[in-house]
């Protein structure tokens, strides 16, 4: 059971830091849909990655995935410039 919410969580953890960015990024992200999509790859693999290296879980799963949805945003929007 906690796969299926660990799962839930980091699809709407990326979806909304996506978004964030969408609004604070305006003109140098993807745009609304590309932005929540890259949040929530960012986020699953900040979420699965964190948590198989340090066993994070609960509250520091959810963080790591906060963190991996927004380093990815950064290092795409960096390639894309």
């Amino acid at each position: 059971m906690d796969g299926i919410i660990d799962f839930l969580v980091w699809l709407i953890i990326g979806a909304v830091v996506g978004w964030i960015a969408g609004k604070v990024w305006v003109g140098h992200g993807f745009g609304l849909i590309g932005n929540i999509v890259v949040g929530i790859v960012g986020s699953f693999i900040g979420g699965y990655l964190f948590g198989w290296l340090f066993g994070t879980a609960g509250i520091g799963g959810w963080i790591s995935a906060i963190l991996g949805a927004i380093v990815l945003l950064i290092i795409a929007g960096m390639i894309k410039r």
